[in-house]
């Protein structure tokens, strides 16, 4: 019996390979979190690429520790970004992901995310979500929401913890 649609992954196409996780990481608590969430649901030592989109003056993540950079500088942000990414990957590795970091200017920032997800064949992307009110959430953007409703494959999004 074939398939009704033609980009349907059929059985024994991928033989036994799953793709990498890819972890949508800014830096921020959540982001995180859903690193270690997804460690509770994620067979261990799954292949994990953690992604830090990037873009001047706006730059779209936290910095972690210390650091400072010129926000309208491109080469310091895009280091700063490589430092959050890092990071991130680090944060992966510890709770059990055989983790490597990339970044990518992007903006809007979901779309960074969603072009390194299909870029590198990502089965799965996580990320966290922060707990918007609806006007800020509305006003703002959600980065979730447009992950979700523009990825091709799955989607783990994890909330902010209470």
């Amino acid at each position: 019996m074939t398939s009704p649609h033609t980009d349907a992954v059929q059985p024994g196409d991928r033989a036994g390979r799953t793709g990498p996780v890819l972890f949508a990481y800014d830096g921020s608590d959540v982001a995180g979190h859903a690193i270690q969430y997804a460690a509770t649901q994620l067979p261990p030592g799954r292949e994990a690429l953690v992604v830090c989109a990037w873009q001047p003056a706006d730059v779209g993540f936290t910095p972690v520790g210390s650091q400072h950079f010129d926000a309208n500088n491109a080469a310091e942000v895009e280091k700063a970004a490589a430092g959050i990414a890092a990071h991130g990957a680090d944060l992966a590795n510890e709770a059990g992901f055989r983790a490597q970091s990339t970044t990518v200017q992007a903006a809007p920032t979901w779309k960074g995310i969603i072009a390194t997800a299909a870029e590198h064949q990502a089965e799965l992307i996580v990320l966290g979500a922060h707990r918007h009110s609806r006007l800020a959430g509305h006003l703002l953007g959600s980065v979730a929401t447009s992950v979700v409703a523009h990825a091709a494959g799955a989607v783990l999004v994890v909330h902010q913890r209470d």
